[in-house]
């Protein structure tokens, strides 16, 4: 069983957990992990977002390389 929780570490480094009743009493390990370092997955509407927002950039981009293939021939 993993339960995984976003926590703001305070200036003291201090923390204090309730643990939830599903997880069985015993020995456990807890992992840090800074949030920082944690990639995110981009959604479908992100990337599209990304790529409309950089479409004229991309379309200049792939018109020189068609340029250049074309005088190559």
């Amino acid at each position: 069983m993993t339960i995984t929780q976003t926590v703001d570490i305070p200036a003291d480094r201090k923390l204090s957990i309730t643990v939830p009743p599903e997880v069985p009493t015993g020995k456990t390990i807890l992992s840090f992990t800074p949030a920082l370092s944690i990639k995110r997955k981009v959604t479908e509407a992100e990337e599209i977002e990304c790529i409309n927002r950089h479409s004229e950039e991309l379309n200049r981009e792939m018109e020189d390389v068609l340029l250049d293939q074309s005088l190559d021939i």
